[in-house]
């Protein structure tokens, strides 16, 4: 029992782990109600989506921000918007421990005697973390108003339907507070 309590915890976790993050800023002074067109942009020196990613991707945004209100146009627009995008590697080190009582090995050492002995296990893995930034620019004004990062969101390893499925959930939670709330 002492083992399903123990390890249970650490598996729920280590799924846990490769949530998306996502996170997101704006000018509190813009009025996002006025914003009703937009046009993509390439960001310079920012990171690319070969050609089939990128078109995954606007998709999602196209689909998200039209429930929003917004309509993406070839010509003039309110907003204009580009994206970053990287995929990299990060390590991740999973351990659990295992074994009687609180002590560390045998004896009166640093657990206070219970005796018993206990062993930790490790694990290293290499998780893929694709993350995109999403930059929402005034046309007017050529002013930064709203940016959103989702990462552990592109795998360039996963199958396609995974692919577009992760993009889509990323996307639609990277849009989920925009436009940003008045208060009152």
């Amino acid at each position: 029992m002492k083992f399903v309590y123990g390890i249970l915890p650490l598996s729920l976790l280590a799924v846990s782990g490769f949530a998306q993050d996502v996170r997101y800023n704006y000018d509190h002074a813009t009025d996002f109600s006025k914003y009703r067109t937009y046009k993509w942009v390439q960001i310079k020196e920012g990171g690319q989506l070969p050609e089939l990613g990128d078109k995954q991707l606007k998709a999602a945004i196209d689909a998200e921000l039209a429930k929003k209100g917004l309509t993406v146009t070839e010509g003039d627009a309110d907003l204009l918007i580009g994206y970053q995008a990287a995929i990299g590697q990060e390590k991740q080190f999973n351990s659990y421990t295992t074994g009687f009582g609180p002590g560390w090995g045998w004896g009166g050492g640093w657990g206070g005697g219970w005796g018993g002995s206990s062993m930790t296990t490790g694990q290293t893995t290499t998780i893929h973390v694709g993350a995109v930034g999403l930059d929402m620019y005034d046309a007017a004004q050529k002013q930064l108003v709203w940016r959103g990062e989702a990462s552990k969101t592109l795998d360039s390893k996963a199958k396609p339907d995974k692919v577009q499925k992760n993009v889509n959930k990323a996307v639609a939670k990277l849009l989920k507070n925009y436009p940003p709330k008045v208060k009152k």
